[in-house]
Formats: structure tokens, C-alpha cells, sequence
């Protein structure tokens, strides 16, 4: 039973070896892949329409796959000082409104 035991541990050690996971493959690579593919817009595109509506500074970006559809989440230093939650969707460039982004389309 202890040599049972000792295996399972034994393959569970090295399955990450023998199945990296997407052989190896980020989220950044799966992001680029999907702006090269045209699935997605880039986000230097929505960043130019961000400043353009909003102003400010960019505190964060994540791209979220979110209820079948990708979504760019921003967070943005607003010029009076507040720091806001900004969603787009990445597909078309065009801004979420609060709640928007978590509804399944």
C-alpha cells in the first residue's frame, strides 16, 4: 500500500512536466493571438478612445473573458483625482455600461 502511495505522489510531481499547461502558453500569448486573429481590438486602440472620452492616467488593464465574450477592464486615474472602473468590449471597442460586462450575451 505505501508503494501505491508513494507512486500516485510520484506522478502527480511530474504530470506537470509530462502536460505543461498549453504547452507553455500565457495569457499574453493567447491575448496577442486573438488581436492578430482580429477577434479582438487592441488595446492601444481602446486606450486612444479612453483618453479621448475620459482623460486621465491608466492605473490598470486586464482582459477578461467573461460569460462568453471578451472584456477590457481599466482602471483610470481620473484629473479630479477618483480612480474609476472603465469596461470595453474587445470585440468591438465600444464601452460597457456598469453591469454590462458581467451579463450573459
Amino acid at each position: 500500500m505505501k508503494v501505491l502511495h508513494f507512486l500516485l505522489l510520484i506522478g502527480l510531481i511530474l504530470l506537470p512536466a509530462v502536460y505543461p499547461a498549453s504547452a507553455g502558453e500565457t495569457d499574453h500569448d493567447r491575448a496577442r493571438r486573438a488581436v492578430e486573429s482580429g477577434e479582438i481590438k487592441p488595446l492601444r486602440d481602446i486606450l486612444a478612445a479612453v483618453e479621448k472620452a475620459h482623460g486621465g492616467q491608466l492605473i490598470e488593464a486586464d482582459l477578461e473573458h467573461e460569460h462568453g465574450r471578451m472584456v477590457y477592464e481599466l482602471k483610470l486615474l481620473t484629473v479630479e483625482g477618483r480612480v474609476v472602473k472603465l469596461y470595453y468590449d474587445a470585440r468591438s471597442g465600444m464601452p460597457l455600461q456598469p453591469g454590462d460586462h458581467d451579463r450573459r450575451k
